[in-house]
This record gives structure tokens, sequence and C-alpha cells, in this order.
């Protein structure tokens, strides 16, 4: 996992500013920690970024990976544009005719 890390050194380059590569950084260092303790990166960051705007500041090392784990994993909150999204099951989609112009 560390090979990762080293590997993408040189692509800092691209981020124009020292903050930018720095926010870089601090997701990478989320998606690595997600995959250390076997979580699906994109169900994390989609549940943690919809949570923490209700989240309580007191309680925001629950929202690390880690902790996030044991709390929020067996029901994460998920994407519109998700299948799975509790909205999108409720309506079952009917297809759609294709009309064919000849």
């Amino acid at each position: 996992m560390l090979w990762k890390c080293f590997h993408n050194r040189e692509n800092w380059m691209f981020c124009w500013t020292e903050l930018g590569a720095e926010h870089l950084g601090i997701i990478q260092s989320l998606i690595s920690t997600c995959k250390l303790h076997d979580i699906n990166p994109y169900t994390y960051l989609v549940d943690v970024l919809q949570r923490v705007s209700q989240h309580p500041a007191s309680e925001v090392a629950n929202l690390t990976p880690r902790r996030w784990k044991i709390r929020f994993a067996e029901n994460p909150l998920r994407a519109l544009i998700d299948p799975r999204h509790p909205d999108r099951q409720a309506t079952q989609l009917t297809p759609v005719e294709v009309v064919h112009a000849h």
C-alpha cells in the first residue's frame, strides 16, 4: 500500500498550489485508510460528505474510517444515483419503449 503513495510522488507537481497538494494528500490518506480497514472508499466518502453537515462537531472523530466502520457502515447514506438509494427503490422505473426512425 505504501508503494502506491510513493508511486504518486511526482503527481503532486500537477496540483498547482501547495494547498491543492495538501488537500490531495488528505483525500489519498482517507482512501488508503479505507482500504486498510476493508471499507469501500466511494461508499465512505459519499456517506461522510452527506453526514458531515448534520454531525455534531464534538463527535467528528466518529467520521474517521475506523470509527465510521463501527458506527455507520451497516447502513451508509447513499448517493441519489445509487440504485440502492431508498428513494430509487421505492419507485420502480418502467422500461421506455424504443421507437426506431426509418
